[in-house]
């Protein structure tokens, strides 16, 4: 009898699981995103150190962010982004076979990964944190378009020591909203992706120059523009 309870509470828990999960998902597909969990713990990390709180961030729609920067992005981080189905299995092969040798590591992540990671759950790299990015992964292909996924994703990534989104990141670095970036400034922003709260898109590292030069040569090649519906084949 005890089983038999357990098991209809189990049930009960993945049934609610997959609910409210599955409710969400179709809620931001239409509603902007008001904060994500690393937003939070990034708040409760510096109240915990004694700093001054810092959330800068702005919702910008689609329509409202440069396509310079939508092409960056995905020059560097995904440039797949547009024909996968939310994971490039071709990049995870490169990644685990280049990662046996190099000192830095190469990231396999898509940029529907990324998104789903940063809209729904926490930091770490317990299989069960990944096994529910990838759960997250397959809703939002499966519910969103890709101009939403990147609508999202350029709204509430970190690109900076408490700054959040396109919009906010353009007008720490650049002193100008994200509508107006020049190809330059977005490869700039884009580069400090890897670790935002290290670099700094106004004040560059080498490594970082090595990234916005990689990124504005991968831009021309996409002849500048990101097209949802005509993507170039891959060159990185």
């Amino acid at each position: 009898m005890a089983g038999l309870v357990i098991w209809n509470v189990i049930k009960k828990v993945i049934m609610y699981f997959f609910a409210i999960t599955l409710l969400l998902v179709i809620i931001f597909k239409w509603i902007p995103v008001p904060i994500t969990p690393l937003m939070v713990i990034r708040c409760i990390d510096q109240k915990a150190n004694g700093e001054e709180l810092k959330l800068e961030k702005d919702w910008e729609s689609i329509d409202n962010i440069s396509n310079n920067l939508q092409l960056a992005v995905v020059c560097t981080e995904d440039q797949n982004f547009l024909v996968h189905n939310g994971f490039d299995f071709t990049a995870i092969k490169k990644a685990m076979a280049e990662n046996k040798w190099k000192k830095r590591k190469r990231g396999a992540s898509t940029i529907s990964q990324q998104t789903a990671k940063n809209l729904f759950l926490w930091q770490g790299r317990s299989w069960i944190r990944k096994g529910l990015e990838v759960y997250f992964t397959f809703l939002i292909e499966v519910f969103w378009s890709k101009e939403r996924i990147m609508e999202v994703y350029l709204n509430i990534i970190e690109m900076g020591d408490g700054i959040y989104g396109a919009e906010a990141a353009s007008q720490h670095y650049f002193r100008k909203s994200t509508a107006n970036l020049s190809n330059q400034q977005a490869a700039a922003i884009a580069a400090i992706l890897p670790n935002p709260r290290k670099f700094s898109a106004s004040n560059p590292s080498r490594y970082t120059l090595k990234r916005q030069s990689f990124a504005m040569r991968q831009m021309r090649h996409w002849g500048g523009k990101l097209d949802y519906d005509n993507p170039p084949n891959s060159q990185e």
